[in-house]
């Protein structure tokens, strides 16, 4: 049985990485062709055979929006199916992109699984279904919800609200970790009309709780790190950072 080509376009080149990876690793898929912006896409894609393309949203030189209005226009191009991939849930985004022809939109953080699983299902069946972004937030919010519970921070702490709001937004824009100070807190306190300081305070809070109820050995396992470079308590910054990585394109998950 001849293999599903598949094509990824997106900037984050270790994510491309890991895709690429896991994809290769199944049976009836191959990553034939790679492009880190949208220009560099669209000459991809005229010059190997692709039957889908993963397509990341914001991108250099040409967004994906923009990339799939040349497929749509370029009748050479247009029969191939197009997995939209956005750290972002607008409506108005992914309905935009159902209307230039986008098979799926999925957000990210995503599992390999459900990657692969959804491309077998579009070749298979050809189906147009873009997911509904209520669903798709409330699938990674559970997500981030069972990752601080993982690590020993207990719903009733009020740093723990603080913390699933400061992981969410960090996964939305990752400079923010850069910024915490200046906007990650703030954005945070926004939202409990609360301040920055008090955000601060409870999130380091929480973090203790963490580290003293939990073995390190455990947190290793969690976080993917050694248990030395977790003996230290890590600032309220660093732990954010680890929560966030720990929740993209799960190493776990590549065989």
């Amino acid at each position: 049985m001849d293999k599903i080509q598949v094509a990824i376009a997106d900037d984050n080149r270790e994510l491309v990485e890991l895709m690429s990876d896991y994809l290769n690793s199944q049976p009836n898929m191959e990553v034939v062709a790679i492009a880190y912006n949208g220009k560099m896409c669209i000459d991809m894609l005229k010059d190997h055979q692709v039957d889908i393309l993963l397509l990341d949203v914001i991108m250099p030189y040409l967004d994906g929006i923009a990339v799939l209005d040349a497929i749509k226009e370029d009748e050479e191009l247009k029969n191939i199916a197009v997995i939209m991939l956005s750290a972002f849930g607008q409506e108005a985004i992914m309905s935009q992109a159902a209307q230039y022809g986008a098979s799926y939109f999925i957000m990210k953080p995503f599992e390999a699984e459900r990657l692969a699983m959804q491309i077998n299902h579009i070749m298979q069946n050809g189906e147009k279904s873009v997911v509904d972004p209520k669903t798709e937030k409330s699938e990674r919010d559970e997500k981030i919800n069972d990752r601080i519970k993982e690590v020993g921070i207990p719903p009733h702490l009020i740093g723990y609200k603080y913390l699933k709001e400061a992981v969410s937004l960090v996964l939305d824009e990752p400079e923010m970790l850069n910024k915490v100070t200046k906007s990650l807190y703030p954005g945070v306190a926004k939202k409990f009309d609360t301040t920055p300081q008090r955000v601060e305070r409870s999130i380091r809070s929480a973090i203790e709780n963490a580290w003293k109820n939990n073995e390190i050995d455990q947190l290793s396992k969690i976080f993917g790190y050694s248990e030395e470079h977790l003996e230290a308590k890590p600032s309220n910054s660093q732990f954010i950072g680890l929560v966030a990585e720990s929740l993209k394109f799960a190493r776990k998950e590549i065989i």
